[in-house]
């Protein structure tokens, strides 16, 4: 018989008096901050303003949180219509990366209109800086236990060759899960070195935050099909609707800004 076991580790970070500061909004702000110091470098050398990125990110991050939240409750609203109060309680989780996409996506398209600078060249910029970040961030969801997939046993976890931290707190109220969250940081962290190779193959522009868009929800497809807390659209996982989508737009936009004369210019050119 399997014993419940306390979290391996606490979700709080430091405690302040009566205010906890938990690892959740630590590890996210710590991959918005290195994600933010990479697409610096990035637009330093292809001759943006060297502050664009931060004055971006000032607008960006609590759009995209604020997005996330909204997203996250729409689609639960059988519960947070009965629970309003819950609504802005987000330090237990419950962000949803497609509604911050969705917020940064738009936030910067307004952006760039009003600096004057192609949306585009800063998407390909920022892609593997988006990518990073949620790679990084879903290690929050780890410090939370959440995000995991179905029950599994502790000998199919020691068969990945996992440290012992992570299974360890796979193990939850004596049931050790899949760590999804771990698949998808891997491949998110596969996915930004695949960005930085492709920045030296000098593609359309516009092309590698496209492909930053395949990539990521090609593996949120298959690994939100092992996750026990997937947002739903009736029967149908939310989050792998949504991927399909933005896989096929995206490859839409690629063949069309291609035929229209829109991806002339490429990656490298100043």
């Amino acid at each position: 018989m399997l014993l419940a076991a306390a979290p391996y580790f606490d979700r709080v970070f430091i405690q302040l008096g009566p205010f906890p500061i938990y690892w959740y909004g630590v590890i996210i702000g710590s991959g918005v901050l290195l994600g933010l110091w990479l697409a610096t470098r990035e637009a330093e050398r292809r001759g943006l303003p060297k502050d664009l990125f931060v004055d971006l990110v000032l607008f960006a991050v609590p759009i995209a949180i604020i997005c996330a939240r909204v997203y996250y409750v729409i689609f639960e609203w059988s519960y947070y219509s009965e629970n309003p109060s819950q609504i802005i309680n987000i330090r237990e989780g419950g962000l949803a990366i497609h509604g911050g996409l969705i917020g940064a996506v738009l936030t910067a398209l307004v952006f760039s209109r009003v600096r004057g600078v192609s949306f585009w060249k800063m998407a390909d910029i920022a892609a593997p800086s988006i990518l990073l970040g949620q790679a990084i961030g879903r290690w929050g969801n780890f410090m939370n236990q959440e995000a995991h997939g179905g029950p599994v046993t502790r000998g199919f976890l020691e068969g990945l060759y996992l440290p012992d931290f992570i299974i360890n707190q796979m193990n939850i109220n004596g049931t050790y899960y899949h760590p999804t969250f771990l698949y998808e940081s891997l491949w998110s962290f596969v996915g930004v070195a695949l960005l930085l190779l492709l920045r030296k193959v000098n593609l359309r522009r516009g092309e590698l935050f496209l492909t930053y868009l395949i990539w990521y929800s090609i593996g949120r497809f298959f690994i939100e099909g092992l996750r026990t807390d997937s947002l739903m659209i009736g029967p149908l996982r939310t989050a792998q609707v949504i991927s399909v989508v933005i896989i096929v737009v995206a490859l839409i936009l690629i063949v069309v800004r291609r035929k229209m004369g829109k991806a002339d210019k490429r990656y490298l050119e100043a």
